[in-house]
């Protein structure tokens, strides 16, 4: 099996426990269709070219950022937080699970995830 379906399988796991967690602490259904779509607002830093849009989507598409708000929900003992951390955590998870990845600068298109060999140029560059 290759390493990408690993990665759609620990994304759909992801899913399961945010939207699980997400249910046992009562979150609002409303609140979750509001957010469930949030994080994909980071492609709008496409207008500002793809190597911007590329970074945008990349920090807000990877688990540091809603697992720290998490994190910091738990601690204060803020419950918004913690429903929107893991509604974030559940989007990327959904994004992963459904085979989109992380974006190569080559294109919006060429991801970590995708059936594409990484572009020529990346290879060409790590060397």
């Amino acid at each position: 099996m290759e390493p990408r379906h690993f990665l759609r399988v620990e994304g759909l796991a992801v899913l399961v426990i945010a939207l699980g967690g997400y249910l046992a602490l009562e979150g609002p259904l409303w609140l979750l269709a509001a957010l469930a779509l949030a994080p994909d607002l980071s492609m709008l830093s496409y207008l500002g070219g793809p190597r911007v849009g590329n970074l945008g989507c990349n920090v807000v598409h990877t688990y540091p950022l809603p697992l720290t708000l998490g994190a910091a929900g738990f601690w204060t003992g803020n419950q918004l937080a913690v429903l929107v951390a893991l509604v974030w955590a559940g989007h990327i998870g959904a994004d992963r699970a459904f085979g989109y990845g992380l974006k190569f600068e080559s294109g919006f298109r060429d991801t970590h995830l995708s059936t594409q060999p990484v572009p020529n140029a990346l290879l060409r560059d790590s060397k």
